[in-house]
Formats: structure tokens, sequence, C-alpha cells
């Protein structure tokens, strides 16, 4: 019986092929993001605090680029599968287009309104002089990320594109470049060293930006270099028209996507909107949760994405029904074994990791128990990633889409909302 779960070695070789290059970038850019998060954290709590707000709001950005270049990630790695180098190519001009718009949507947003989405995190118990502190380190950092959203959205369209092709390794080398960036320049912004003035969030900004310049600036460069190798690339630009069948396909497919991950991502940033409201203390503490968080389930998220491109691989090759089950039900495994693995490491540090922080006691209590309950969960996290990527890998965008955002908005915003207002 548990035969059935568990491959061979040839079987994870050929996940390690794809899943390595995106566990590394990801672990990689999730540890210097703790890094980054830890400096940060060292010039005081209520920097710390604007800085989280703030990249509430981004991650809402983030992950509608990352859904908007997965609805038309489905074609792309079943064009691939068959090789069809044409289609693959009209599935990148639609990633262009649709991650460009919503960049400079984003952008037009956030300079119009981004200081009336900070405020609703500061409704919480706290003394009113330290919200309007957190309000304006928040403001000041948001300013200067604006310059890295279109950089971020362009680079997704040829990153994701590449690795739906089964080319890996060069979105990490590209992602780990951008952290190295990231994280030096972080120390020389931030704290002020080589002659640069101490710029605190906003040098931890400007070094997130020029970060993602440097990301783009490879990712694209390789591709464009290497036409003979992905020939979608070559003629890419010479028209943006993509065909009439092949773009109502990726609508109709893709943009339940694109809606299911705007709205899970509101939801996200809505229930820890409501949690702010509990006080000062939540958005420091819930922000140090998560980064230990984040890293923990690299591996088991990395897996996810590993899931949905070999499954649309074996479907764009026409493999057989038992032969899909038997490969998915070993990586659904594979995705919980990591899972439960990582919770355990992620529970033994509870304690030692918020100690590293610059803040309060209180704080620091509150991210104690906020990471043990995160990693309580972890398991069933890695088991319902690895299913949402093997059911969108067919196409199956609705049913994901009521998994996801339609849960997280009748039952999480719900509870969060009730728990927060009323005990």
């Amino acid at each position: 019986m548990l035969r059935r779960f568990i491959g061979d070695r040839a079987f994870y070789k050929k996940v390690f092929q794809i899943a390595v290059p995106i566990i590394i970038q990801s672990g990689i850019t999730n540890f210097v993001s703790l890094l980054d998060n830890i400096m940060v954290g060292q010039v005081g709590t209520l920097p710390m605090s604007g800085v989280s707000i703030v990249n509430q709001l981004i991650f809402v950005f983030n992950l509608c680029i990352f859904g908007a270049s997965s609805g038309a990630g489905i074609f792309t790695a079943q064009f691939h599968g068959s090789r069809d180098a044409e289609g693959v190519r009209h599935t990148f001009r639609f990633k262009l287009l649709i991650c460009t718009a919503l960049a400079l949507g984003a952008g037009c947003l956030f300079a119009l309104n981004g200081q009336g989405l900070i405020r609703l995190y500061l409704t919480g118990a706290g003394d009113a002089r330290d919200a309007a502190q957190v309000l304006s380190f928040g403001w000041d950092y948001l300013l200067v990320m604006l310059w890295g959203l279109l950089p971020f959205a362009l680079c997704n369209a040829y990153a994701s594109t590449l690795k739906e092709c089964g080319e890996t390794f060069v979105p990490m080398v590209a992602g780990v470049l951008a952290v190295a960036v990231n994280l030096l320049l972080n120390y020389v912004f931030i704290f002020g060293h080589f002659g640069a003035p101490a710029m605190g969030v906003r040098g931890a900004a400007l070094a997130t930006v020029i970060s993602r310049y440097a990301e783009l600036a490879l990712v694209a460069g390789w591709t464009h270099r290497n036409g003979a190798k992905h020939p979608f690339i070559r003629g890419a630009y010479r028209s943006l028209a993509i065909p009439g069948p092949l773009l109502r396909n990726i609508v109709v497919t893709g943009m339940p996507l694109l809606l299911n991950e705007l709205l899970w991502s509101m939801g996200v940033a809505t229930m820890n909107q409501c949690y702010s409201t509990c006080g000062l203390n939540v958005v420091p503490a819930m922000n140090i949760s998560s980064t230990l968080g984040n890293l923990a389930g690299v591996v088991y998220q990395s897996l996810g994405v590993s899931v949905g491109i070999l499954m649309g691989q074996m479907l764009g090759a026409g493999h057989t029904e038992p032969e899909l089950r038997d490969t998915n039900r070993k990586l659904v495994a594979f995705s919980v074994a990591s899972g439960t693995c990582f919770g355990l490491l992620m529970a033994l540090g509870s304690g030692a990791f918020p100690a590293i922080y610059n803040t309060t006691p209180a704080v620091r209590q509150l991210a104690q128990d906020l990471i043990l309950i995160s990693a309580m969960v972890m398991p069933f996290q890695s088991f319902a990633n690895a299913t949402y990527f093997t059911l969108r890998s067919g196409g199956k965008t609705f049913i994901t889409f009521l998994f996801d955002s339609v849960f997280m908005w009748v039952c999480g915003v719900s509870l969060a909302f009730c728990l927060s207002r009323f005990t």
C-alpha cells in the first residue's frame, strides 16, 4: 500500500530536475527576505510595521501577476509538451500584455490611494503618535517600491515561460543574483555604509527595486541570446497579435486564475487587517511569523509549482490517465512529507527566532505563538497546495476558484472578522 505513494529513483530524479532549481531560487529569495526583514527590524518596531503593511499590499499585486501568468502558463506547458513553439510564443505575448497592464494599474492605485490603504491597518489599540509614524514609514517605503512593479511583472512573464518550458536553471540564477544585489544594497542603503547616507526603510525599498531590474536584465537577456534553444522568443515582439480562439481559451481558462489570486490575496490582506485591529503589536508579530513561515514553506510551495509543470507537460505529451494518477499521487505524498518535516523544524525554532528582532517582549511572545500555529497547519497547507496545482494543470480553474477564494472569503475572512471584533 505504501509503495503507491513512493516513487523510484528515476521518478525523484525527474522531480528534482524541475523542483531543485525552483527550491533553490525560492529558498534564497525567502532567506534574503528574512535577512532583509531582520535588517529593517534592527531599525525599530515602527519602521518594521510600516514595511510589513506595504508588503501586504504589494503581496496582492504579486499574486495577481502570478495568477495572470499562470492562466496562460497552463497552455504554455501543454504547447511545450507538444513542441509547438508558435503556441508558446502567443502565450508569452499574452503574459507581456496582461502583466504590463496590471503593473501600470497597481502603480496608479498605490500612488493615488496608498496612504488610505496603509491607514486601514492602523485602526487598532495603541498610541496615535506611533500609528502616525508607522504611516510615515510605510508611505516612504511604498513611494520607492512603485518603481519596481513593472520590472517585477515583466521578469515574471519571461521566467514563468522558461520554467514551463523546462528551463528552471536560468530563473534560479537570476533570482540568486537579485537577492545577492538586494542583500548587499540593503546593508549599504539602510545603515549608510561605503559613503552612502543611512536611508532606513527607503534604502530597503531602493535596494529591492534595483535588484528587480538586475533580475529582469539577466532573464530577458539570456532568453533573447538563446533563441535557438527557446524558439518562442524569435519574433515575439514583431507583433503583439494573439489568435482569437487561443485568446478566448486563455481568458476563459486563465482569468478565473487571475480573479482567484486577486480575491485570495485580498482575503489574506483583509484577514491581516482584521487582526491588526487587536493592537499595533499584531502587525510586527505577524510579520515575524510570516517571514519564518515563508522560508519553512519553500519546499512544499516549490513542489506545488513543479506538480503543475510536470502534470501540464504530461497532459500535453498525451500520457494515459493511470500514468497521470500514479505520478500525481506520489508528487502529493512527497509534498505533504516535506511540509510535515519543515513544520516540525519551524516549531522547534519558534522561541529562538523572534529573539533576533529588535522589538518588545510582547511582540516576541505573540510572534512565537503565531509561529507554533503556522507550524501545526503546514502539513495541511502542503496537501492543499499540491492538489491545487494538480487541478489547475488540467484547466480546472473554476473548481480551484471555489476551493481557494470562495472558501477564503466565506470562512477565513468571516471568522477573522468575528473573532477580532467580538471576542
